[in-house]
């Protein structure tokens, strides 16, 4: 679907007008699992909004890279610790299968996003097209997998510390890169 000047005029006023998604200012290393994804999910869509919201190449590209590294960083704990975590807990293997496949799409779009530049053909639609598959990713594991989770007998505090020590070492070996 193409952005005309139109649809980012009425993506800006909805979110103007929709209320502030709750985003807990905890100290991320005390968060359960479910807590830190979801505090994640509000940081990548803040700067999805931020990116929409922006003119200046150099600024929009200082977002995409930003958006890039936090999704990277945020798709290989799930993968590394929360789904096979989820799969043991759940027995839900359709759930997690559909979302290592959405992450499979996302991280292909990631990297033509990082091989290019702000301002270069088809960067904007390839950073929208990465947005709406990951808010649709995010309404489905919110709404979907989630639920199951609460329900099941995963151990989130344990999980949420383990997500939490590896994240922060990611973070730290792209930061030092």
């Amino acid at each position: 679907m193409p952005t005309n000047a139109k649809t980012k005029e009425k993506r800006k006023s909805e979110r103007k007008t929709q209320p502030k998604r709750e985003q807990k200012p905890h100290d991320i290393e005390a968060m359960n699992a479910l807590d830190l994804l979801e505090h994640d999910h509000r940081e990548v869509e803040e700067l999805f909004d931020q990116f929409d919201e922006v003119d200046d190449n150099k600024k929009k590209d200082e977002i995409a890279r930003k958006l890039c590294m936090m999704l990277t960083v945020h798709a290989q704990i799930e993968e590394e610790i929360f789904y096979p975590e989820v799969r043991k807990a759940t027995h839900d293997n359709d759930l997690v299968d559909e979302s290592l496949v959405e992450h499979e799409s996302a991280k292909h779009l990631i990297s033509e996003i990082e091989d290019m530049r702000a301002g270069d053909e088809m960067f904007d639609a390839r950073v929208r097209v990465l947005e709406e598959l990951i808010k649709r990713h995010i309404m489905e594991e919110e709404e979907e997998l989630f639920p199951e989770v609460t329900d099941s007998n995963m151990d989130l505090d344990a999980c949420g510390s383990r997500l939490a020590q590896r994240k922060a070492e990611l973070m730290e070996e792209v930061e030092g890169a």
